[in-house]
């Protein structure tokens, strides 16, 4: 992987396809906070009802005046404490590698520039990225890849390993819950300099205590999204 993949992506912000039907950046978009400062996440254990959850997010955007929410790269987050899939002998993981976009199920997804297909997984526990699409990327001859989490599973079985990827055309929709991992509905969407051997799956939340080393391996998704 390339030190400077983040300074690669930069170089190419006035190529992107956008990922949604509508820009991420515009009016009605607010950034949501799951930090343990927000007292709506006072108590993170009730976060395991995946309505309850999703009437908070609805809280959260009309306290905004918002529609859809976004956000969370490199957030230190109290919300997955809900699912033992985030626990480790020696540190918990809650620093989140990719950006959130919390939208309705069904909208559609693409990507923001050309690719294939790298792999195709349902990573089906509770808290996991339910359906998820990996697409590989070239710019200058040098590979990476998006991560596209929570997706609907009616759609996986359309796409297979090389499948070419266009930038900007739908290939997937935000799922629902329970199928989407459990959670409200969301696209988690992340940059990956090196898969490291890792085929439909890849860590999307790590130990706080290893941020240098996950941020160099997973930049900012914001250098992709427009």
């Amino acid at each position: 992987m390339p030190q400077d993949l983040a300074s690669l992506l930069a170089r190419y912000r006035d190529r992107l396809a956008p990922i949604f039907p509508f820009p991420v950046r515009g009016p009605g978009v607010a950034r949501l906070n799951f930090t343990a400062s927000n007292p709506l996440l006072a108590h993170p254990e009730q976060l395991r009802d995946t309505a309850a959850f999703a009437e908070i997010v609805q809280q959260m955007l009309a306290e905004q005046h918002a529609t859809i929410g976004i956000g969370g790269y490199l957030e230190n987050r109290v919300i997955y404490r809900r699912s033992s899939h985030f626990e480790d002998a020696t540190e918990a993981r809650s620093l989140h590698l990719g950006v959130d976009m919390w939208v309705p199920a069904g909208t559609p997804v693409a990507a923001p520039l050309a690719g294939v297909v790298h792999s195709v997984a349902d990573n089906n526990n509770f808290g996991d990225y339910g359906p998820t699409v990996i697409i590989q990327h070239w710019l200058e001859d040098v590979p990476f890849y998006t991560l596209y989490g929570h997706l609907s599973r009616i759609d996986l079985a359309a796409l297979q390993p090389r499948n070419p990827v266009l930038p900007g055309k739908a290939f997937a929709r935000v799922g629902p819950y329970p199928e989407n991992g459990d959670w409200p509905p969301h696209l988690h969407f992340q940059v990956i300099g090196d898969m490291q051997g890792r085929w439909g799956d890849f860590p999307g939340v790590a130990p706080a205590s290893e941020q240098e080393y996950w941020a160099k391996l997973c930049p900012s998704p914001w250098l992709l999204l427009k």
